[in-house]
């Protein structure tokens, strides 16, 4: 089985720097689900793309424009939203903002190289 440790305090956790104004830091994680925040400068553009994870997300800060499959919302500080698998989404930030990420199951391709 994977798994993280059972703590994780965000000083302790490395910033992994995606690029064009994305950073992401993982979270608590088992086989079954993952925690990531992921942070974006305005401007930033979370690219379409689909997996077969379910994945929920809140609106810790910022504005987003946000796409699931042909559905475009604008949604802020203290909103979420439901990417079932396979739908297609992405986003563009407006104003600079967090993102907390929960997929089932883990996203492997986020762990930490070894």
């Amino acid at each position: 089985m994977i798994q993280s440790e059972n703590f994780q305090f965000n000083d302790n956790i490395q910033w992994e720097d995606l690029g064009n104004g994305i950073k992401r830091q993982v979270y608590g994680y088992d086989d079954t689900i993952m925690l990531v925040k992921a942070q974006f400068e305005a401007g930033a553009i979370g690219e379409l793309h689909s997996h077969f994870h379910a994945q929920v997300t809140y609106v810790e800060s910022g504005l987003f424009k946000m796409t699931i499959d042909d559905e475009e919302k604008i949604i802020s500080k203290g909103d979420g939203y439901y990417v079932p698998p396979h739908a297609t989404h992405g986003c563009v930030c407006i104003e600079p903002g967090m993102l907390i990420d929960v997929f089932s199951p883990l996203r492997e391709d986020f762990l930490p190289k070894k």
